[in-house]
C-alpha cells in the first residue's frame, strides 16, 4: 500500500520496512540485554531467526507480544477478560480509554481482540517523551505505533495535530486497522478519568465534512479499563509528595522507564476491558448546529459517562472510599477479609516509597483517592 510520505516520521513501520529495523535492533547491544534477560534459555540466534521470519507488523505481535503479554498475566494478574458483546469484531474502531498503565493498556487490548476474533489488532498513539531511545523508538513502530509529538510551539503542534489527524484517518480508512488512543494525554494519576476536548478536536482536523461526520468517520468506541490493583500506585503517590515539596520538580526519564517497568510486572488482581458501543449512532442524534465548544464538550461527556458506567469495580475501590470518608455506606460491597487484604496491601505499597521527609498520611490518602474515584464516578452515572 502506498502510504503518503507526509506521514514518515510518526506511522508504524511497515512491511518493507522491517527488514532493516530488524537488522538495527539486532544489533544493538540494549536491546539484546533485553532480549537475554526476557529469553535467558534462548540462543540469540534463535530469537534473531524468528524475528527475521516475521514478514508483518502483525506477525510479530503474534509471534513475540501476544505470548508476552499472556505470560504476564498468568504471573501479575488472577484473571483478564474483555466484554465486547456491544461491537463487531469485523469492524473496525478507535477505542478511547481511560490510561491507567503506559505499556500493558494497549498491549492487554491487542490479546483481548486476538482472542475476541477481532482480524487484526490496534496501531497505538504513543506519546514522543517516552521514545528517547532510538532502539525503543523502532520497536513500538513494529509494535503498530504511531508517535504523538510533545513539547512543541503552538504552530508546531497545530501542524502536528493535524497530521496526527490525518493519519489517523487514513489507518482506520484505507488501511482498515484499529486505533488505540487514550482519552488524555498522560495517565490519570488519581484515576479520576476525564476524556480531554482536545483529543477530540485534534481528530476532528482530519477526515472530511462537519466535526460529527468526522468523528463519526473513526468508528469512536468508549473503552474502560479497570485493574484491581494498580502496580505503579505508590509511584504516582510519591510523585505526588515530591511535586508538592520540590519547586519546579519534574521527572527524569529514569522515571518513565521505572513506571514502565513496575507496570508490566508488578501484580494487577483482576483485570477487565468494557468496550461500549460506537458512539456513531450517538454522533447523530446530536444538533450539528451546536456551537463548537459546546459540541466537544457534549461528546466528551458522553464518553466519560460511558468509560465510567462500565468500569469494573473491585472490593479495594469501596473500600477505599469508605476510608477515605470515614463511614462504611458501601459495606454491603466487601467481607472484613476483603477489607483486611486491602488495607494490607496499601501498607505494603506505602512502605515501598523512599522519600527523605515522606508524609505517610498524605501519601495514604493519594493511593486511597486512587482506588476511590473510580467509585465516585461510577455513582455519579445512576
Amino acid at each position: 500500500m502506498k502510504i503518503p510520505q507526509e506521514f514518515d516520521t510518526i506511522r508504524p513501520w511497515e512491511p518493507e520496512d522491517l527488514p532493516e529495523v530488524f537488522d538495527r535492533l539486532l544489533s544493538n547491544d540494549q536491546f539484546k540485554q533485553v532480549l537475554a534477560y526476557l529469553y535467558p534459555q534462548v540462543p540469540f540466534e534463535m530469537i534473531a531467526q524468528k524475528l527475521k521470519a516475521c514478514k508483518t507488523n502483525l506477525d510479530f505481535q503474534l509471534a513475540f507480544a501476544y505470548d508476552f503479554v499472556h505470560g504476564i498475566l498468568k504471573k501479575a494478574a488472577t484473571g483478564c477478560e474483555m466484554d465486547c458483546a456491544a461491537i463487531d469484531n469485523t469492524r473496525n474502531y478507535t477505542f478511547i480509554s481511560n490510561h491507567r498503565d503506559i505499556v500493558l493498556d494497549s498491549a492487554i487490548l491487542d490479546v483481548m481482540l486476538i482472542d475476541n476474533g477481532f482480524k487484526t489488532t490496534c496501531e497505538i498513539a504513543i506519546g514522543d517523551n517516552l521514545l528517547s531511545l532510538p532502539w525503543v523508538k523502532d520497536l513500538v513502530r513494529v509494535n503498530k505505533a504511531f508517535i504523538v509529538e510533545r513539547a512543541l510551539s503552538m504552530r508546531q503542534m497545530l501542524m502536528s495535530s493535524k497530521r496526527l489527524s490525518d493519519y489517523m484517518h487514513f489507518a482506520i480508512k484505507e488501511k482498515n486497522e484499529n486505533i488505540w488512543i487514550a482519552q488524555r494525554e498522560g495517565r490519570a494519576k488519581d484515576s479520576d478519568d476525564r476524556t480531554q476536548k482536545s483529543i477530540l478536536q485534534m481528530m476532528a482536523m482530519g477526515g472530511e465534512g462537519s466535526i460529527i461526520e468526522r468523528l463519526k468517520q473513526l468508528h469512536l468506541v468508549p473503552l474502560s479499563i479497570s485493574y484491581e490493583f494498580d502496580p505503579c500506585d505508590f509511584l504516582k503517590a510519591k510523585e505526588y509528595q515530591q511535586k508538592r515539596d520540590v519547586e519546579g520538580w519534574k521527572k527524569g526519564p529514569m522515571d518513565d522507564l521505572v513506571s514502565m517497568q513496575t507496570g508490566i510486572f508488578g501484580y494487577k488482581g483482576h483485570v477487565h476491558y468494557h468496550a461500549a458501543p460506537c458512539i456513531d449512532e450517538y454522533l447523530d442524534t446530536l444538533d450539528p448546529e451546536m456551537p463548537k465548544q459546546e459540541l466537544f464538550n457534549t461528546i466528551a461527556a458522553h464518553i466519560d459517562h460511558e468509560i465510567h458506567s462500565h468500569y469494573r469495580l473491585y472490593p479495594g475501590n469501596y473500600v477505599a472510599l469508605d476510608l477515605l470518608e470515614n463511614t462504611e455506606a458501601h459495606a454491603s460491597e466487601y467481607t472484613p477479609e476483603d477489607k483486611a487484604r486491602f488495607e494490607k496491601y496499601i501498607a505494603g505499597q506505602l512502605a515501598k516509597i523512599e522519600l527523605p521527609d515522606k508524609d505517610e498520611a498524605f501519601l495514604k490518602e493519594k493511593i486511597l483517592t486512587m482506588y476511590a474515584n473510580p467509585v465516585r464516578n461510577f455513582l455519579a452515572t445512576k
